[in-house]
């Protein structure tokens, strides 16, 4: 159990680095919806969602295959470092000079013509993100999260200030409602048909700023490549390359295909990029889902390569799963049962309250996605990660069918509907090959139990006839989670006890 603690107490660092950190960052959300019209953010949801396959590329999952090395041949870690790097640091400045080679073809088929700025900016902030990627990952594996999370939160509070700097202080001195002498000299550089541009610059020189917070990680490299190494480690990696892929398929996709395949004036309030932008913008809260499957996937892989030798790491790794599905499914009914102050507080124009009905569906989607990131340590720990590309192909199949099949009908409910069936449906197959290749006796029933609890609380008390009088309706509601938390005590009580 001390382990346990152990794992929870850094899962928690990462947790603080990553809750707070979004949740600095997700102060941007009202911002980006008061500021920007709903086509403009619609603008800056697709790029991120094509930034997310690019990463993958970029990093090509060297991250897991250092951590299965450098566990595995403890002695030459420096070596599998300097290896890794050096490739990482290669091909990513040779991905970004292509991508700004070709940088108005890329504009003119996103339809942003005369904006290859995007892509130029773009391919220095992926460049950076995965030249930076491995310093961080060693950060996690010598359990150095105090400083990973402090890196973390740094480039954030950058972010966000030159967000606030560039959307709120210089509009509100580009229109004389603030420092008017200012005024003259703003309105020389300042553009406020673009403010896109200021999310996509804050973003590129946070990323910068990164190179100097991780200088000493950096300045100890050596630029070299041990052969054997490397490719080992690629052979290993190749496969999650294409997994990542897979993956970013089913999270991002669905966002890209609603521009391209939502029938003209679906919506009849707005139009196809508006409804990418609200179906973003509710994505995003998720987020407290996305999060907790962030920091534990960031202490949680290291822990499994370290503990992977150990007799007893089938029962620690059962522990891990049950742990986890609990707070998960926490988190679900506490967001679903309080999206109403959630909607208010984070959309700031009623237009993106259209949205505010999906996002229990993407939260129950997300949850089953962080099991099956927890379920998926077999094929790492056996060396068989291309078992994870086949269940993420497969995932990538079911999203873009699905998606093609259902957006014309339900517009972005259908997206939502589609990344929970995928997410299900990977996390189903991967629990039944794990069981064959590498069995570990999760608490597989309980653990359905309590996700088929809290999804039960939540449509029990959304269908109570209609309460007007909202006081009473936030004490019904708040006193459904607290009756899922008193569950989980009462059922639970014994093993918290042993976790003290």
């Amino acid at each position: 159990m001390g382990q346990l603690k152990k794992l929870a107490s850094e899962t928690a660092i990462y947790g603080v680095s990553s809750i707070l950190g979004r949740m600095l960052n997700y102060l941007l959300v009202p911002v980006y919806t008061a500021y920007f019209e709903a086509e403009e953010y619609g603008i800056v949801t697709e790029l991120y969602a094509y930034a997310a396959f690019l990463i993958i590329v970029y990093t090509y999952g060297l991250e897991t295959a250092f951590f299965r090395f450098a566990t595995k041949h403890k002695d030459d870690e420096k070596k599998i470092f300097d290896s890794g790097f050096s490739s990482l640091l290669i091909s990513s400045l040779t991905f970004s000079a292509l991508l700004s080679l070709f940088a108005t073809p890329i504009v003119e088929f996103l339809e942003y013509p005369g904006r290859e700025r995007y892509i130029y900016w773009f391919s220095a902030i992926m460049a950076i993100d995965a030249i930076v990627s491995l310093p961080f990952a060693r950060l996690r594996l010598e359990r150095k999260p105090v400083k990973f999370a402090t890196a973390k939160l740094v480039n954030i509070f950058i972010n966000i200030t030159l967000n606030l700097f560039f959307i709120v202080l210089l509009s509100a001195i580009y229109q004389g409602d603030l420092l008017p002498s200012l005024q003259e000299w703003v309105s020389g550089f300042y553009r406020p048909e673009s403010k896109a541009d200021y999310v996509f610059l804050s973003n590129l020189i946070a990323n910068a700023a990164l190179i100097f917070l991780l200088a000493d990680q950096l300045l100890k490299v050596r630029i070299r490549v041990e052969w054997l190494y490397l490719k080992s480690m690629l052979i290993y990696a190749y496969p999650l390359l294409f997994m990542g892929l897979a993956g970013a398929t089913n999270e991002m996709l669905s966002r890209a295909m609603l521009k391209k395949i939502l029938p003209d004036g679906f919506y009849a309030e707005y139009s196809n990029l508006a409804a990418v932008g609200i179906f973003g913008a509710c994505y995003k809260l998720s987020v407290f889902m996305t999060l907790a499957i962030q920091a534990f996937r960031y202490a949680a892989e290291p822990f499994f390569f370290s503990k992977s030798q150990d007799k007893d790491s089938p029962f620690l790794f059962r522990d891990v799963m049950h742990w986890f599905v609990i707070f998960g499914s926490f988190i679900f009914l506490a967001i679903s049962l309080n999206l109403d102050i959630i909607g208010e507080i984070f959309l700031n124009r009623p237009i993106y309250w259209d949205g505010l009905h999906i996002v229990p569906v993407l939260l129950l989607g997300n949850l089953f996605l962080g099991i099956y990131y927890n379920l998926s340590i077999w094929f790492k720990l056996t060396d068989k990660t291309y078992y994870g590309t086949y269940i993420s192909l497969f995932g990538a199949a079911i999203t873009i069918g699905l998606n093609f099949l259902l957006i014309p009908i339900y517009g972005y409910d259908g997206s939502a509907i589609v990344t929970f069936i995928t997410y299900l449906v990977m996390t189903v197959i991967s629990y039944f090959l794990g069981q064959k290749h590498y069995p570990i006796p999760y608490r597989t029933w309980k653990n359905l139990a309590y996700i088929g609890i809290s999804v039960a609380i939540y449509l029990l008390v959304t269908r109570l006839p209609e309460i007007e009088n909202y006081l009473i309706l936030k004490i019904v509601h708040e006193s459904a989670i607290l009756l899922f938390v008193g569950l989980v005590y009462f059922n639970e009580k014994d093993r918290l006890k042993k976790l003290r």
